[in-house]
């Protein structure tokens, strides 16, 4: 039977935001988005057209506008800011410069099978003393997700992608697939600005809830 993806009122996640975000953080922990793929590098397409590159990289924008509208914006940085392609190698390099105390890669899925669907968090299989708080935030942010907006959870899984397995001797580190541009009913939904914005905005009160669990 297939899966319908919520239609989640903005405004309403936007509220509960407001609510959340007025509690009083004892730390200001840098935050570091990697936006996949970018430039010459168009990641996954979608059966409607649209990029991964393209799709994440508005997630992420909508992530900084909502951030720098708060009254105490979180302390992020994004690997891109354009389209621009920056290599896999120079993305961890970036996050060590900072002194990031949270590494968060956004991408999307693809899969031979259209009917593959959902959402997937990756962590390092590279051992490490943040393992724990890595797989601790990967699955907040799946089951965000789906509660949310309704995406399948697919699991946290280990695997050896770059990007996490770089950052994760200093920091807790994940990786998002956010959903099959594959999926027709999915690259639709990922298709549409609402539905960034959203996903955007709880992404954002997810970061809020590491940086409020002290980790």
């Amino acid at each position: 039977m297939k899966k319908v993806l919520k239609n989640v009122t903005f405004v309403i996640l936007l509220l509960k935001m407001c609510i959340i975000f007025g509690q009083e953080n004892a730390t200001q922990k840098r935050i570091i988005i990697d936006v996949g793929h970018g430039g010459k590098d168009s990641g996954a397409i979608g059966v409607n057209g649209i990029q991964e590159k393209d799709v994440v990289l508005e997630i992420a924008n909508a992530i900084l506008k909502l951030n720098n509208n708060l009254a105490k914006p979180l302390d992020i940085y994004l690997t891109r800011y354009n389209d621009t392609l920056i290599s896999l190698s120079d993305r961890p390099k970036l996050s060590n410069a900072l002194k990031a105390e949270l590494f968060v890669s956004l991408h999307c899925n693809h899969s031979d099978n259209p009917n593959a669907r959902g959402v997937e968090v990756y962590v390092s299989n590279k051992q490490s003393k943040y393992q724990d708080d890595s797989v601790w935030f990967a699955f907040r942010m799946q089951d965000a997700l789906n509660k949310k907006l309704g995406f399948e959870s697919r699991g946290v899984k280990s695997a050896d992608f770059q990007v996490v397995r770089e950052t994760i001797s200093d920091c807790p580190s994940v990786l998002l697939e956010l959903g099959f541009l594959s999926n027709w009913d999915e690259s639709f939904y990922l298709g549409k600005p609402e539905t960034l914005r959203t996903m955007a905005l709880i992404i954002l009160m997810e970061l809020n809830n590491y940086l409020n669990a002290g980790l």
